[in-house]
């Protein structure tokens, strides 16, 4: 989770940042930036979305109508609220809120997105957000050209190459799954069969909420949330690996990210959050 900024308050407009986790240490939105990609590597950035804290992904759900309301989907660790970072076992459903984002079409150009509300949003087993915008993706796709990245529905395989795209950065960075950590501990807060990147991966602050894309294709397979920066065991910046016997494993600059298949389980017929449904296992 990654923190490199100085703990602040922040307004529910969340027209600024204060955290790391791993969060940036300025305000994306505010600064005029080039991307660190090139013409070759632009339509991957296509529905890539950048946050004033964070970065964060444009996406759409297997057979979801193009006339719902979009979603934007992040950690649950950057959405800046007052008080800090969700609780371990607390959980936004259906929370108003006016977020300022910015996403990418695949000519490297930005525009300019909004929310309405947090659908949903949580720290504890997984760490993901997911907005509601203003705009249905018909209407992001008339305004803008930008098309959303479809959400993967089965759980991803180790080996797979996969590209982690960040917003905030305007950068990518390309690598493989080098398998899965039954849980991880970071401070007060536990996520359970995390994604472990190999060593090409050595995400920074600010790339917290980049989608993990598999490589080649339009498919999101979980999220990027954190790393190990100097070795520590189990503290912030610094997760764990936590085996089924209790075993704990520490490895230096290695990073992570979440799986987010099981949010199919928890979305009915009509792409309705739906934390009730018998498959549902996100927490409540």
């Amino acid at each position: 989770m990654k923190f490199v900024s100085a703990i602040a308050a922040l307004s529910l407009s969340l027209s600024a940042f204060a955290f790391e986790l791993p969060v940036g240490g300025f305000d994306a939105l505010a600064v005029k930036s080039a991307p660190q990609f090139t013409a070759v590597e632009a339509p991957l950035f296509e529905g890539i979305v950048k946050l004033s804290n964070c970065s964060g992904s444009l996406i759409i759900f297997e057979g979801q109508p193009t006339s719902d309301k979009a979603l934007v989907m992040t950690n649950g660790h950057c959405l800046g609220l007052p008080g800090g970072f969700l609780k371990p076992g607390q959980v936004i459903v259906n929370q108003p809120v006016s977020r300022a984002m910015k996403v990418y079409d695949a000519n490297m150009k930005l525009h300019n997105i909004k929310s309405t509300k947090i659908v949903y949003a949580t720290m504890t087993n997984t760490d993901v957000a997911l907005y509601e915008l203003d705009a249905t993706y018909n209407q992001i796709l008339t305004a803008t050209a930008v098309r959303p990245l479809l959400l993967a529905s089965q759980r991803p395989l180790a080996a797979t190459k996969i590209d982690i795209a960040s917003g905030y950065w305007d950068r990518n960075w390309a690598c493989e799954i080098d398998g899965f950590a039954f849980s991880l501990r970071e401070g007060d807060w536990t996520f359970t069969d995390s994604i472990r990147y190999n060593q090409e991966c050595d995400t920074i602050g600010g790339t917290s909420g980049s989608p993990i894309i598999e490589h080649g294709e339009r498919l999101v397979i979980g999220i990027n949330n954190t790393s190990n920066e100097s070795g520590a065991r189990c503290t912030l910046n610094n997760p764990c690996e936590v085996d089924e016997a209790g075993r704990v494993v520490v490895i230096k600059q290695r990073s992570y990210g979440q799986q987010t298949y099981q949010i199919y389980g928890c979305v009915d017929a009509s792409f309705k959050l739906d934390l009730a449904l018998s498959s549902c296992t996100l927490p409540k």
